[in-house]
């Protein structure tokens, strides 16, 4: 009993407590640097008074410490698209000579130096040869084996060109079944486009010359295209278009669709063509490039006559469709 007793005794005794200072709670917080909305780009500049001299009521560190950071979000971008410079260009940015190394070497010296620039790296006359299609075709259907050729050739710069042209077919141990040359100016008249006017001359099936006018280039998407209208000296008009697109698989393979089209404005019995659409020939071709002037390819073509031309033929006992095997190179130097 004496024991509990104490130890009742105890837990009544007062137990002092940790200094704390409550001497703040009342007390007003201490007021927070006014913040320079007009330094910060927070408000519009003609809200804003005249900037003083470098120096004047600039903040401190001690200024800058109660500032709250987190408004700073919406802080105007001077780097925004439209947004206004803060001081316009000096005009002595827009005085002086068109070309500065004139003030120093005078334009006596640079004029000429000048020139020979251009004619080194803008003016070039450049030529090249390509051989589009040398190839074998194989009929699938019985029909006669034969070999086509397609390449031209031009020499000029960017703007003016010479191009030689030239394409043909004919059949293995026959006779040539058609050839043609053309020599055309080539003009650019875009970017992308050459406008091409010139002549052509047939000399089989049948000996026959031609006015040429037509386009070629790069059409959206990577499609090269080739088209041409031929005005005969018999008055015969047709047209021709081809495109194609090289669809790259890897760095050295190259799948290249491509077709073909003509049409005759009237008919030309003695080359057996009816008017209209004359003829079509899709194919597809996988080159390799063991270098790029140098690529094997093989592949197939799909060759059909229509409307009257199919006509002619068939009633010359002749298949107006069929498939080929192609196997042949393009090459280039």
């Amino acid at each position: 009993m004496i024991r509990t007793a104490m130890l009742a005794g105890a837990l009544l005794l007062p137990t002092p407590l940790s200094a704390q200072d409550h001497a703040a709670h009342g007390a007003e917080p201490e007021a927070q640097a006014e913040m320079d909305h007009c330094a910060m780009g927070h408000l519009p500049p003609e809200q804003c008074p005249p900037k003083g001299e470098p120096g004047e009521d600039t903040p401190t560190a001690a200024d800058m410490a109660g500032m709250d950071h987190g408004s700073h979000g919406d802080m105007a971008d001077k780097a925004a698209p439209g947004a206004e410079p803060e001081d316009a260009v000096p005009p002595r940015a827009l005085r002086g000579p068109e070309h500065a190394a004139d003030a120093i070497w005078g334009s006596d010296s640079m004029a000429p130096a000048r020139r020979q620039l251009a004619r080194e790296n803008g003016g070039m006359t450049t030529g090249m040869v390509l051989v589009e299609r040398l190839e074998a075709r194989l009929a699938t259907d019985g029909g006669e084996d034969g070999y086509v050729w397609d390449a031209q050739a031009w020499y000029g710069g960017d703007i003016n060109r010479f191009v030689l042209k030239t394409e043909g077919e004919g059949e293995f141990g026959g006779a040539l079944e058609d050839a043609e040359i053309q020599a055309l100016y080539s003009r650019a008249i875009g970017p992308f486009f050459d406008l091409q006017a010139g002549v052509r001359f047939d000399p089989e099936p049948d000996s026959r010359t031609h006015l040429v006018l037509g386009v070629a280039g790069l059409a959206p998407y990577m499609f090269h295209v080739d088209g041409a209208l031929f005005l005969s000296d018999r008055g015969d008009l047709t047209a021709r278009i081809e495109a194609e697109y090289d669809q790259k698989i890897t760095q050295r393979l190259i799948l290249q669709p491509r077709i073909e089209a003509e049409f005759a404005a009237q008919d030309i019995p003695e080359r057996e063509t009816g008017a209209g659409f004359t003829g079509i020939e899709p194919g597809l071709r996988l080159r390799y490039e063991i270098v790029p002037e140098f690529a094997p390819y093989m592949g197939v073509e799909y060759e059909a006559k229509l409307g009257g031309t199919a006509d002619i033929a068939r009633a010359r006992g002749a298949d107006p469709e069929g498939f080929k095997a192609v196997i042949g190179l393009r090459t280039w130097f």
